[in-house]
């Protein structure tokens, strides 16, 4: 499998130049779709631009400078998707992975206080020996619980460092969401219904100002405000 791809090939969410060179590097497989997360090398060097070049940022990677999520990144190719937590010691300084307006990933300046916690998407459930419910969250973590008390859909805030949930956002009306998909893709409205669809098809998530998307489409960012910093332009 080729580790590169065409710059003008790149998913749109990606705030990339296009034209600049031929190639970009590809990401290896992970928990992120590839339209909601960046390579680690392409994040250090077109976003945070704390290099020039590719072989900068392995370096940089290799001597183990950058940490996602309070671990220290091992790859240059890891995707760096929606709501990771980035943090570079040597310069005191921590970034969210979100979405502009405009559907475009981007990162925020947090506080080291910011930095210890994320919201986490419940992706689906299971039932696992014991009785006990496993959450299954959309950056791949998997949350073992006693107590069966989520949905599918709701948002978990995790503690990165005590690895243990400190809060929860349901998908419920009055709740603040960010679409993450679709032509809407970036705006935080207010979810005003559910819509549950007997088909196949995914249940349908309508917001207070009109617009409306599928369930899968939709990440929960808080109850009736937003729980986090987000781009200026993107704030209820």
């Amino acid at each position: 499998m080729s580790a590169q791809m065409k710059r003008l090939a790149a998913p749109r969410s990606w705030p990339l130049k296009r034209k600049v060179t031929v190639w970009v590097t590809k990401q290896s497989p992970g928990p992120h779709a590839v339209e909601r997360s960046m390579p680690a090398a392409v994040v250090l060097r077109d976003m945070l631009k704390v290099c020039d070049t590719a072989k900068e940022a392995k370096r940089i990677i290799g001597n183990r400078e950058v940490m996602i999520d309070g671990k220290p990144l091992r790859s240059h190719k890891m995707p760096i998707g929606l709501m990771d937590v980035i943090t570079i010691p040597r310069t005191n300084s921590n970034y969210r992975m979100l979405l502009t307006e405009k559907g475009k990933l981007t990162l925020i300046p947090i506080s080291d206080e910011e930095a210890r916690w994320k919201l986490c998407r419940i992706e689906n459930k299971t039932t696992v020996r014991g009785g006990k419910t496993q959450l299954n969250l959309h950056d791949g973590r998997n949350i073992v619980l006693v107590e069966n008390k989520y949905s599918t859909g709701d948002t978990l805030k995790f503690d990165l460092y005590e690895k243990k949930i400190t809060g929860a956002y349901p998908l419920a009306p009055g709740s603040a969401a960010m679409i993450i998909e679709g032509p809407h893709a970036g705006r935080t409205p207010v979810v005003s219904e559910l819509v549950c669809v007997r088909r196949t098809t995914d249940d349908v998530v309508k917001f207070e100002d009109g617009t409306e998307t599928v369930k899968g489409h939709v990440f929960i960012i808080g109850s009736k405000k937003p729980a986090l910093k987000l781009p200026e332009a993107s704030i209820i």
